[in-house]
C-alpha cells in the first residue's frame, strides 16, 4: 500500500520596487522587504528569492525595466519559483505582462493582503467583507488583460445579436454577487448595531488596542484581561476584534477590546473590510496605540497608523478628535537593553507584554483617564430607594456615603451619560431633603 506524499509547498520570490527619493516615503528599503517577506510567509510560501529592485520609474507595461525583467525570470526560472510577490501595486496589464515573461503566478501587495484576510477572517461579516474586497480586486482586472475572456458568447436568434464577450459575463457575475454581499453586510451590520446598542446600556468604558500589525496588540490584550486570544509573531495573527472585561486598580471595570493590525499602504479594496474593527475605536472611551518600540521602523509604522486614523476622522469613521483619547504604549521593551528603555515623550508608556514590565503603571493610566473624563454629583436617595442605590453603585464609583433617617447622602463618580441618565430617572434625588 503506497502512503501518499504530501505536495511540496509553494517556492516563492519577493521582490520591492524601490525609488530613491520617490513614493516610498520615509521607511527604509530593508525593514519594507522584511515586511514583505513576512507576508508572503504568513500564507505558506516557501522564500526562494527576495531582492529589493531599484527603479528609476515606473513602466507601464511592467513597472521594471526590460533589463530587470528579464534578470528577474532568469533567477525564478532558476530557483524553479511557482509564485511572484511584488511589494507594490500592479496594474491588471503589469501584472499579465510579468506572468507571461516570468511564467508563473504574479500577486501584488494588494492581492497578498486580500489572500491573508481571506485565510483569517473568522466572523460572519470579516468573511463577507473579505470575500467582497476580492471580488472589487478581480473585477478591476478584468479590463484587456485576459485574452482568454475575450470569445463571445452566442446569442439566439435575429435578436441576439453576435453575443456578450466572455469578459463581460464575467463582470455581471462578479457585479451580481457584489450586490447579493452587499445585502448580507447590510444585514449583518444591523444585527452588530443591536448588539452594540444592548452592550451600550451596560456601565462599563471601552478601551480599544491599535496598532501596527505584530506589535503585541493580542498579546498585551491576554497580559490585560487574562484571556488566551491567539497571539503569534506573526503579521495579521488577529483579523477579528476581540472584547473581555479587564478590572483596573480602583476596582472600576472596562471593556478591553482587541483589534486588527494596520500596514502601510492599506489596499483600499480592504478599508470596508476593517469596518467591525473601525467601530469599536469610534465607540471607545480610550485608544491605546500600541507599538513596537524594538522595531528599526517603529515611526514611520507610527507614522502609518496615524495616517490611516486621520483618514478615517476625514471620513466620518471616527471623531476628528480622537488623538484626545489616545495613549501611545511602547511594547516589547524587554528586547531593548537596560539603558535604551527611558524612551523620549512623557505622554508614552513603556511595557513589555509579554515579561509584565510596567503594565500595572498602564493599568493606573487607564484607570487615571477615565476617572478624569467623570463627573462628580452628590446625591440623596429615599432610604427605600434599594433599586437607586445599586444603580449607582454598580454605573459608578462611591466616593463618600452618610445615612440619615429621612435620606441617604452619597457622592458618587459617574460618566457623562450615567449621570444623565440618572438624573432623568430620579429627579428627586437631585435635591437635599427638607429638614
Amino acid at each position: 500500500m503506497s502512503i501518499p506524499t504530501q505536495a511540496a509547498p509553494t517556492r516563492a520570490a519577493v521582490l520591492l520596487p524601490w525609488e530613491h527619493g520617490g513614493r516610498n516615503g520615509p521607511r527604509e528599503a530593508e525593514a519594507r522587504l522584511a515586511e514583505a517577506i513576512g507576508l508572503t510567509a504568513s500564507i505558506g510560501l516557501v522564500i526562494a528569492h527576495d531582492e529589493i529592485v531599484q527603479i528609476r520609474a515606473h513602466r507601464p507595461a511592467t513597472l521594471f525595466g526590460e533589463g530587470q525583467v528579464r534578470r528577474i525570470g532568469e533567477s525564478i526560472a532558476e530557483a524553479e519559483i511557482g509564485v511572484a510577490v511584488v511589494d507594490s501595486t500592479l496594474s491588471p496589464v503589469q501584472q499579465r505582462n510579468l506572468e507571461r515573461a516570468w511564467k508563473c503566478k504574479v500577486i501584488d501587495r494588494t492581492g497578498l493582503i486580500l489572500d491573508i484576510f481571506g485565510e483569517r477572517a473568522r466572523t460572519a461579516e470579516g468573511v463577507l467583507q473579505v470575500e467582497l474586497a476580492h471580488l472589487a480586486y478581480q473585477r478591476s482586472r478584468l479590463v484587456r488583460s485576459w485574452t482568454h475572456l475575450e470569445r463571445q458568447r452566442g446569442g439566439f436568434g435575429f435578436l441576439g445579436g453576435p453575443g456578450e464577450t466572455q469578459i463581460e459575463a464575467d463582470r455581471r457575475l462578479i457585479t451580481d454577487r457584489i450586490a447579493r454581499l452587499r445585502r448580507e453586510l447590510d444585514e449583518v451590520r444591523r444585527t452588530r448595531a443591536l448588539h452594540r446598542a444592548a452592550r451600550n446600556r451596560v456601565p462599563y468604558p471601552v478601551v480599544a488596542l491599535v496598532g501596527y500589525t505584530n506589535a503585541g496588540k493580542s498579546t498585551l490584550f491576554n497580559a490585560l484581561t487574562g484571556a488566551t486570544v491567539h497571539a503569534q509573531d506573526q503579521l495579521f495573527a488577529t483579523l477579528d476584534p476581540t472584547m473581555r472585561l479587564i478590572v483596573l486598580p480602583s476596582g472600576r471595570q472596562a471593556i478591553l477590546s482587541d483589534t486588527v493590525g494596520f500596514i502601510s499602504d492599506l489596499p483600499t479594496e480592504l478599508v470596508a473590510a476593517f469596518r467591525a474593527t473601525l467601530e469599536e475605536v469610534a465607540a471607545a472611551d480610550i485608544i491605546l496605540h500600541v507599538r513596537d518600540c524594538a522595531h528599526p521602523d517603529s515611526a514611520a509604522q507610527r507614522a502609518d497608523v496615524v495616517s490611516v486614523l486621520d483618514g478615517m476622522a476625514r471620513s466620518g469613521m471616527i471623531d476628528e478628535g480622537w488623538s484626545s483619547r489616545c495613549i501611545e504604549v511602547m511594547n516589547k521593551i524587554d528586547l531593548l537593553d537596560p539603558a535604551a528603555r527611558d524612551l523620549p515623550g512623557a505622554s508614552a508608556i513603556a511595557v513589555s507584554a509579554l515579561s509584565g514590565e510596567n503594565l500595572d503603571t498602564l493599568r493606573a493610566t487607564i484607570d487615571a483617564r477615565l476617572a478624569g473624563a467623570m463627573q462628580v454629583a452628590t446625591y440623596w436617595l429615599a432610604p427605600a430607594d434599594g433599586a437607586g442605590l445599586a444603580w449607582l453603585y454598580r454605573h459608578g464609583e462611591v466616593l463618600s456615603r452618610a445615612d440619615g433617617e429621612d435620606a441617604i447622602a452619597i457622592e458618587v463618580r459617574l460618566r457623562p451619560e450615567d449621570r444623565a441618565r440618572f438624573e432623568r430617572d430620579h429627579e428627586a434625588a437631585l435635591h437635599a431633603p427638607v429638614p
